[in-house]
């Protein structure tokens, strides 16, 4: 089982950015965020492989950018004009091959302010 720890989110103003961090104990294929909005069900929000292929939620698309630095088992999520409804804990996944989250970091709130 890998390891994996989030860091960064906190309170940030609507239209204002945002990156958060995982960092994960080894070598992992896929890494994705998820993240689940107050009352809501947990959901994907972006994935990228070892190759660098990225894949986002529509409702993020043109505002998040996921990379990584395989050298360091990280991965990064850059998040610019944010909403109100972007708050939420955001969580970073090890996927399997095809693409269902199988190791979970412990969450990093994000709360966007109106």
């Amino acid at each position: 089982q890998v390891q994996l720890v989030e860091s960064g989110g906190g309170l940030v103003q609507a239209g204002g950015s945002a990156r958060l961090s995982c960092a994960a104990s080894a070598s992992i294929f896929s890494m994705a965020w998820y993240r689940q909005p107050p009352g809501k069900q947990r959901e994907f929000v972006a994935r990228i492989t070892r190759g660098g292929t990225t894949n986002y939620a529509d409702s993020v698309k043109g505002r998040f950018t996921v990379s990584r630095d395989n050298a360091k088992n990280t991965m990064y999520l850059r998040m610019n004009s944010l909403k109100p409804e972007d708050t939420a804990v955001y969580y970073c996944a090890r996927e399997d091959l095809l693409g269902r989250p199988s190791d979970w970091g412990q969450g990093t709130q994000v709360t966007v302010s109106s």
